[in-house]
């Protein structure tokens, strides 16, 4: 298992070294190239992902092309589209790898078997679900509740390192701006 892979399980349960490389075997490794999509939208997900090097975001694509970016995985989280993982249904989303990334991926079969065998694998799961939630919740009122410039110091907060590693463009389709938007904001910091 990846040294950031079992230093997450480690933080959040207590977990032994015995049940941890039982769940190990689960994972694989992949090798993304930037801009690699590990699911396109209408595709059934298949796999939840965690960023041990790199960034997935998981987004959207409307009519004429707008995109809307839901969720960032920098390194140490799991990403995936959890609406399609769940439900078994084409997704609504795709996931793009936006740099040179490593991930390890698990099937939805052997996730959810896990997840029922393994109490550990059952808290993370937990943990994931309720993270996804509250960083959901947290965005949507703060989009509907504060002004681009709020927003965008609301997301440095969270991500300080996003305008570094990320385009103008993938960051203004999370914050709901346009990219001239994003960049005069940024020149108001």
């Amino acid at each position: 298992m990846h040294p950031a892979l079992k230093a997450y399980f480690q933080e959040k349960t207590n977990i032994s070294e015995e049940r941890l490389a039982f769940i190990s075997s689960f994972f694989k490794e992949k090798k993304c190239r930037k801009n690699e999509y590990l699911l396109r939208q209408g595709e059934v997900c298949r796999f939840n992902y965690f960023v041990v090097a790199g960034c997935m975001r998981i987004f959207s694509t409307g009519e004429g092309g707008m995109e809307n970016t839901r969720y960032f995985a920098f390194e140490g989280k799991f990403g995936t589209s959890f609406m399609s993982l769940i439900s078994r249904e084409p997704s609504i989303e795709s996931i793009q790898c936006l740099e040179k990334t490593t991930v390890y991926y698990i099937s939805r079969e052997d996730f959810y078997f896990l997840v029922e065998s393994e109490p550990a694998v059952n808290k993370i799961y937990r943990n994931i679900l309720e993270s996804a939630y509250i960083t959901t919740q947290k965005r949507i009122y703060n989009l509907q509740s504060a002004d681009s410039l709020d927003r965008l110091r609301w997301l440095l907060k969270e991500y300080p390192t996003i305008l570094n590693r990320l385009s103008s463009k993938i960051v203004a389709s999370y914050l709901s701006v346009s990219p001239y938007t994003l960049s005069r904001l940024k020149a108001k910091l």
